[in-house]
């Protein structure tokens, strides 16, 4: 059913960005959006991989250095390299993820640790090249490529934000079935409920996802549960358009045609259509499905996670 939740889920988070003074210069990068709006959701598990590499506060800031095929960590003003140190750190905290049970991760942009992308790499030159990735980070997307990970600055953009807290709701909820007792029904119902915003973000996966379902009784457990679980997460991780929005929604308007009055299918018509043309944001026909639902008591529209994917507080939809 249709409900916001109350319960935080655990996601991982640069211990800067939690205003922790962890950086080189002893200060920190807090994001209040972060603490205080995402916190009221998100549970945080805070981590600085170079401080736990052994790194001092303050100290020099260490950049990465391109030596050949490989990838250092280095201190340029007194030479010292850091590389294994990061490296044997990186492969023993990345387990966190299973240790804390996070369904996410938070990282900062542009460090030699936590960067996802375009941090800068030095030549034998110091000539930096924004080509790079940070030690953890690498580590962290080698081991769980399918966990949602975002870097700070990235959510300032409203696309990258909803898509991103999606995800981390989605992983939540894909973790929670799969940790339970389940049986081909749970999974059944699990895959049924998710099925529109599946369809929003990757409708070939979604149909791969059918098939792997219905074949379930003739697999292993683990290499089926293994199979969905790292299928499904691809499928969120392509972003969802307009276009597919509208599709989706001129599906559910299809629920709409022995039920209510001509004027509530119209209304939802034309609120399809001013979503599909920018006129207004996806939060408008959303609420107006909810709302229908609710009315005509549609049970397979109230029982998809598309109309609820996170909490409406946070308001994501107003924006995409």
């Amino acid at each position: 059913m249709i409900e916001s939740t109350t319960d935080q889920i655990r996601v991982g988070l640069s211990a800067c960005l939690a205003g922790d003074e962890v950086r080189f210069d002893g200060g920190h990068a807090h994001q209040r959006y972060l603490t205080r709006t995402l916190g009221r959701f998100f549970e945080y598990v805070t981590i600085c991989p170079e401080i736990e590499a052994g790194m001092t506060v303050p100290r020099p800031a260490v950049r990465l250095v391109a030596d050949g095929e490989r990838i250092r960590v280095v201190d340029p003003k007194n030479g010292v390299d850091w590389t294994a140190a990061m490296e044997q750190h990186a492969v023993r905290r990345a387990g966190i993820v299973d240790e804390e049970n996070l369904s996410g991760f938070i990282l900062k942009s542009k460090s030699p640790s936590c960067g996802v992308e375009r941090v800068k790499v030095y030549d034998h030159n110091a000539v930096p090249n924004a080509t790079g990735r940070g030690v953890f980070a690498s580590e962290l997307l080698r081991r769980y490529p399918w966990l949602p990970v975002e870097e700070e600055g990235r959510l300032n953009d409203p696309v990258l934000r909803e898509n991103f807290i999606e995800r981390v709701f989605a992983f939540d909820r894909l973790r929670s079935v799969f940790a339970s007792e389940w049986t081909i029904g749970t999974i059944v119902d699990f895959h049924s409920s998710e099925k529109l915003l599946l369809r929003v973000h990757d409708e070939a996966i979604y149909q791969r996802l059918g098939q792997l379902v219905a074949n379930a009784a003739s697999q292993p457990r683990p290499a089926f549960a293994a199979e969905y679980q790292q299928m499904f997460m691809d499928g969120m991780a392509a972003r969802a358009t307009v276009g597919r929005h509208a599709n989706v929604l001129e599906h559910m308007l299809g629920y709409l045609r022995n039920r209510g009055d001509a004027q509530a299918r119209d209304d939802a018509r034309t609120a399809i259509d001013d979503y599909r043309n920018g006129i207004i944001p996806l939060i408008v026909p959303i609420t107006l499905f909810v709302h229908l639902a609710r009315r005509y008591d549609i049970e397979y529209l109230l029982r998809q996670s598309y109309l609820l994917p996170h909490p409406k507080e946070l308001m994501l939809r107003n924006h995409v």
